[in-house]
């Protein structure tokens, strides 16, 4: 049986490797080969098929339409009587110029289609297609081999998958020319064309991102390229295109609870430990073992910076979700960029159970953590010392030596 998701146009015909285009109309409908195995390819082939199907039945279609039953001012009513007319009512009134009723100054009119009945419409078209040379698939070359082995090799999927492709694509029509020979010029045609549709800056950054990682992994092969031509082409951001992250509220954290199990087991456990300890992502993917000092257990992180150096107590919300020995990294990946990655999977976990503004993001997380330790009335130093200092300053070396029961009391504060 053939297999196709509810109201797509696209579908697999059992015993063909293709991708097929069906089309529906009063007389039927018709199925049609797209030529390629790649939905991302099919959805691109089908639809001009599909603009020009959907506007075949849209004019073909009857309109309902509003119109005055007369213009604004004064006319002559019945027996001897006047109408006043304005944009939206009629007003009647006698000979004597006595009021009557009030109706409205309106007249439902249907429109007939266009020439073609609605039927006749859809069928030509659709019969059309049978006389259409089949559609093929778009030529694929090395450079599409570049993309492929990134994700492949980065187990990149889903949405992920989906926006680096579109981008490549997109990308491709814009630039008619191998990867080897495109320049900065050429990035940045991609980057202009996202600003035209108004596109913010790290949504842009986000989407280049995957290209860029793509062939920075290719040039670090034996034959890989020479150039980037996506390296630096986004702008630096524009006055007010940054803004101040909020932390998440209790019903933000309501709503990551009630949800929190739609997510990969490893990404469960991230997500409580950023926001039970505030820490920085890239911090927990810092984590390489672990050390107990009077029976709390303990990590190190911060090891980038000297003033965000320091040791994180597990708190008690997270512990039954942690190995009973964390040995190694907690966190084992793949990925070129592991932490971007993780942002990038929970924050679609955000947008997907609703929490859509663009002010909170998993970073919202630590700002969190801050406001339940000042809401506790934890001392600062002691603050500083579970967080980490965001920059250097004379207080960064105040929580050096609180001991490991102290700090552990104040972080499960914060709680998840």
């Amino acid at each position: 049986m053939a297999r196709a998701r509810h109201g797509s146009y696209i579908f697999q015909r059992s015993g063909s490797d293709n991708l097929w285009i069906k089309l529906r109309s009063p007389t039927g409908r018709i199925e049609k080969s797209l030529g390629t195995s790649d939905r991302r390819e099919a959805e691109v082939i089908a639809l001009p098929m599909i603009a020009k199907h959907k506007a075949a039945l849209l004019a073909a279609r009857p309109h309902l339409i509003w119109d005055r039953k007369f213009e604004p001012g004064e006319h002559a009513g019945p027996d001897g009587g006047k109408i006043v007319a304005n944009e939206r009512e009629l007003i009647y009134l006698n000979h004597n110029g006595s009021y009557l009723r009030t109706e409205p100054n309106a007249v439902q009119m249907v429109v007939p289609p266009y020439p073609e009945s609605s039927a006749r419409a859809v069928v030509k078209f659709v019969r059309s297609l049978d006389d259409t040379p089949r559609p093929t698939a778009p030529t694929k070359n090395g450079d599409d081999a570049i993309l492929e082995s990134y994700l492949k090799r980065q187990n990149i999927t889903g949405h992920f998958e989906r926006e680096a492709r579109a981008t490549w694509a997109l990308f491709k029509s814009l630039c008619d020319k191998p990867l080897k020979d495109a320049d900065y010029a050429d990035g940045r045609k991609l980057v202009e064309h996202f600003e035209a549709e108004g596109l913010k800056r790290a949504t842009i950054e986000k989407k280049i991102g995957w290209l860029r990682a793509a062939v920075r992994q290719n040039m670090k092969t034996k034959n890989g390229l020479k150039f980037n031509p996506f390296s630096n082409v986004v702008s630096e951001p524009k006055p007010g295109d940054s803004m101040r992250r909020l932390p998440l509220d209790e019903a933000d954290m309501k709503k990551i609870k009630r949800n929190v199990h739609r997510l990969s087991e490893t990404d469960q456990l991230l997500l409580r430990l950023l926001a039970a300890t505030g820490m920085r992502l890239s911090e927990a993917f810092e984590i390489d073992g672990e050390m107990k000092e009077r029976g709390v257990r303990y990590v190190i992180v911060g090891k980038k910076t000297e003033q965000s150096l320091r040791r994180v107590p597990l708190p008690g919300c997270v512990l039954p979700y942690l190995p009973k020995v964390i040995k190694g990294r907690l966190f084992v990946t793949e990925h070129l960029d592991p932490p971007d990655m993780a942002s990038k999977r929970l924050g679609k976990f955000l947008d997907d159970i609703g929490i859509t503004d663009p002010r909170k993001v998993v970073h919202s997380l630590r700002h969190r953590a801050q406001d339940r330790l000042r809401a506790a009335e934890c001392p600062e130093d002691i603050r500083w010392a579970i967080l980490g200092h965001e920059e250097r300053t004379v207080a960064a070396g105040y929580g050096e030596g609180f001991s490991l029961p102290v700090l552990r009391k104040w972080i499960d504060k914060i709680g998840f």
